[in-house]
């Protein structure tokens, strides 16, 4: 991202976003005069408020003088701005002893253990997957036409393990066509798990720019359709109520369906899936998720790895002020000492 924030604009947004998010109140212009050493009027600094307003990094909620930082701020300030905290010496003793078992323990024990120790370190929500282990690698995939708008998709999975699955389409598809569908996705997607190409498929990694692309666009919705079974089982979820204690996600419209999301379970296993390729903490920030529910929350998640391969995703899910600092730092300890923990105890 460019920097369109000169020092003076970019000093009092990182106050007021450091300030709102320790005390979770709109902040004024007096306030920051006080905490600015800038040495800038309360009127200048209104005057610099307006200018962030008018940029999209700040808000003002109807009933305050105040303002609160908007989900570009934010972006702004984790991109630009923050210093993660290093995790003391007693918490990184605590994220040892509990992952890292003196004998061996199941994989699902150290997977409750890893999201309630999150949400107990961050006092939000910890949400870890379940472990993968050998990924089902496509090896072919054979598209029959079938009555109606249905088409037969069949697999060959890993070395000859074979899945149908039913998939309903727009229109008839002929089977010369889908013949070449089958074609394209085998010649570039043949050798890839199921998950990192129903990944590629859904961020539209395809080159729009090909000349094939109409062709790849049917045929990449028709695979999506025919792996979108294949990802992550099941996740464990622990401090769910802690939500429940931020004033801006204490609307009961917004928690119910904040609620119904975590226990329908689809919407993070798609939100986690897209972090299971990534390299490092991914943070998504109020409506960069994709999901209306989570607009007012913000998502931090790590890979974890066993015998060298990612095996899942754990993060922490809160409120989109929550003190980044501290949770990033959390998020990616527990990934590397869970990683430790499942060779250990697997």
């Amino acid at each position: 991202m460019s920097n369109p924030l000169d020092s003076r604009a970019a000093e009092l947004l990182k106050l007021l976003v450091e300030r709102y998010i320790h005390d979770g109140q709109p902040v004024g212009s007096r306030t920051l005069s006080r905490m600015a050493a800038l040495g800038l009027s309360p009127a200048t600094i209104r005057n610099v408020m307006a200018d962030l307003d008018e940029l999209g990094f700040v808000a003002s909620p109807h009933t305050s003088a105040g303002r609160i930082p908007t989900t570009r701020g934010y972006r702004y300030f984790v991109n630009n701005m923050l210093a993660p905290e290093p995790l003391s010496d007693t918490e990184r003793e605590h994220i040892v002893d509990t992952l890292v078992p003196h004998r061996a323990r199941s994989e699902a024990d150290l997977v409750q253990a890893a999201s309630a120790l999150l949400s107990q370190l961050s006092h939000m929500a910890g949400v870890v997957t379940v472990p993968r282990r050998n990924l089902a690698i496509l090896r072919q995939v054979e598209f029959l036409p079938l009555s109606g708008n249905r088409v037969l998709a069949i697999l060959v999975v890993n070395q000859a393990e074979v899945q149908n699955r039913v998939i309903h389409t727009d229109r008839p598809y002929g089977a010369d066509e889908l013949g070449r569908y089958a074609a394209l996705l085998n010649e570039q997607f043949a050798g890839r798990d199921l998950v990192s190409l129903r990944n590629a498929l859904m961020s539209d990694a395809l080159d729009t720019q090909n000349r094939l692309n109409l062709h790849l666009r049917d045929a990449a919705s028709m695979a999506e359709q025919a792996v979108t079974g294949e990802r992550a089982p099941d996740y464990v979820l622990a401090g769910g109520s802690n939500l429940m204690g931020f004033q801006e996600l204490a609307d009961v419209q917004r928690l119910r369906g904040l609620f119904d999301a975590l226990d329908r379970k689809r919407d993070l296993l798609n939100l986690f899936d897209q972090c299971l390729g990534a390299d490092g903490v991914q943070i998504f920030i109020g409506d960069e998720s994709g999901y209306r529910v989570l607009d007012e929350c913000s998502v931090v998640t790590a890979p974890y790895f066993v015998e060298g391969q990612v095996a899942g995703v754990l993060g922490v899910i809160g409120p989109t002020r929550m003190a980044y600092h501290r949770i990033i730092p959390l998020v990616q300890e527990t990934a590397r000492v869970l990683t430790q923990g499942l060779k250990t105890g697997g």
